[in-house]
């Protein structure tokens, strides 16, 4: 959870909605024509309203360098692509899976941690051409088209919109809809259309299917990301490898003149943070702690927990109750009370203005009409650090008595957080190491330690495993420093 204003409106297309009837577009790639219920400029309406929730609800990464960087290496492929006059935008966000997305319209994205775990320029390339390849095709477009409208209008953002959201969605889980289910064909046509790109761009192809054993090699290990991972989001349309190599068979220009620039990629990630960045907010089981903010909240324990860049949240093991806290800007708690209770469709019930830990607060209890039913529950707003929390706590109707008292209990929990071994911990960051020698992995590692296993070592620097043998000269990822994880 990062110092932005909570409460982020859903996305509701209803410039699609209000389309009416089908007609027939042209793939822009492939020549063919197809159904589309949505033009170009309301594509592009979508990518920008998309593109503004990944910035609030993601959070893009804090470092200028890696922004220039994807841009850099991403606009050259879209300039040369089907769609050049697209308001093409490359980002990375802040999230330590190992993803990319496209929004509709030109908005592609990498994740920090997908910089982190590939190897060199001509992989990532690859990477950016195949969610370039998405856009080209309209692969989120055609989907739409074919009746996902209703997945799609859960939005992105949190649970609350200027007139309460559906009940039902932890914070961020609207995130799907950038996480289409592409069919086969898409997901071949995206990899086809980031081989193309890449090779027209000059770089060595023979790269790319590094890409897919390091993510198959990922896959395994669980990742730890608030995102999905990868294959998670893009299905494997059968052997990927064995349809790269059929590609480059079809390769007539020398690939040994190619670019793969794997020392210049890797100094553009050295430094880049590994892993979740504690001073973001960190769980430790559900008690939660946020270091830059300085503050502290307990959830029930049992309960599933969640910390994005807008909020954090907690939903109960039957689903049936959500705890959120998040940002409510720097009017008093009285006058955020005062705005919340006056929305459409809410009803104040028993209110206080009894201070939570000392710190001021105006609390109400509350009961909402939204497009799922009737919510109920308990709304808090304090004072704390010059900026005001929002602290909520809601159940379907009819269950307010079962979760009273565990709301109270999480909304008076959050206090200010004076424990400097929880504010003074360090995200880990990637270190790059050029080899003196010849040297196995397991020697590297006893030389250059990492704070990871050395199993994912050999994974970030795609290398087999321990007795894997490093050329002297070579640079190697190693990464260091970061929270160690307490048991419970």
């Amino acid at each position: 959870m990062t110092r932005r204003l909570a409460y982020i409106s859903l996305l509701v297309p209803t410039m699609i909605l209000g389309t009416g009837v089908g007609s027939c577009a042209r793939n822009p790639v492939t020549g063919k024509s197809e159904l589309s219920l949505v033009s170009e400029s309301q594509e592009i309406e979508m990518g920008k309203q998309g593109a503004q929730e990944v910035a609030q609800t993601i959070g893009l990464y804090d470092n200028a360098n890696a922004q220039a960087y994807v841009a850099e290496i991403g606009k050259p492929i879209a300039a040369a692509s089907e769609r050049p006059n697209l308001p093409w935008e490359f980002h990375v966000v802040d999230d330590a899976s190992v993803n990319a997305f496209a929004l509709p319209g030109g908005f592609i994205y990498v994740t920090r941690g997908l910089m982190s775990t590939i190897n060199d320029e001509a992989e990532f390339a690859t990477v950016i051409g195949h969610e370039i390849g998405h856009v080209t095709n309209r692969h989120s477009v055609q989907m739409i088209s074919k009746s996902q409208l209703a997945q799609l209008g859960l939005g992105i953002g949190s649970i609350l919109s200027s007139d309460i959201a559906k009940f039902g969605q932890l914070a961020g889980a609207g995130l799907q809809v950038l996480f289409l289910k592409y069919s086969r064909d898409a997901e071949n046509q995206a990899d086809q259309a980031g081989f193309r790109y890449a090779l027209n761009q000059g770089y060595d192809v023979r790269e790319m299917p590094k890409v897919f054993q390091t993510l198959d090699r990922i896959s395994q290990t669980g990742g730890g990301g608030k995102l999905p991972e990868w294959l998670a989001t893009h299905p494997n349309p059968g052997n990927r490898i064995k349809h790269i190599e059929t590609m480059l068979d079809t390769v007539h220009t020398d690939l040994n003149k190619g670019k793969v620039n794997r020392d210049g990629y890797l100094q553009r990630v050295k430094g880049m943070t590994y892993g979740e960045d504690p001073q973001q907010g960190y769980f430790e089981g559900t008690q939660f702690y946020h270091p830059k903010m300085r503050f502290q909240l307990h959830f029930p324990d049992g309960w599933q927990v969640q910390n994005t860049a807008a909020s954090v949240a907690s939903m109960s093991p039957n689903q049936d109750a959500i705890i959120q806290l998040s940002l409510a800007g720097q009017t008093s708690p009285q006058q955020a009370a005062q705005q919340f209770l006056s929305q459409q469709g809410v009803q104040a019930g028993q209110t206080s203005n009894s201070s939570i830990n000392g710190l001021p607060a105006a609390s109400s209890y509350f009961q909402a009409q939204t497009e799922q039913g009737v919510i109920e529950g308990i709304v808090s707003f304090v004072s704390y650090g010059g900026q005001t929390f929002g602290l909520m706590g809601y159940t379907p109707t009819g269950k307010l008595s079962t979760y009273d008292r565990v709301f109270q209990s999480a909304i008076r929990s959050f206090s200010e957080l004076r424990d400097n071994s929880k504010i003074n911990v360090q995200a880990a960051r990637v270190e790059v190491v050029k080899v003196p020698r010849q040297m196995t992995l397991e020697q590297f590692n006893a030389q250059y330690p990492s704070s990871l296993p050395i199993e994912q070592v050999a994974i970030i620097n795609e290398l087999e495993g321990p007795q894997s043998v490093i050329p002297a000269g070579q640079m190697v990822k190693r990464v260091v420093g970061g929270r160690k994880t307490q048991s419970s």
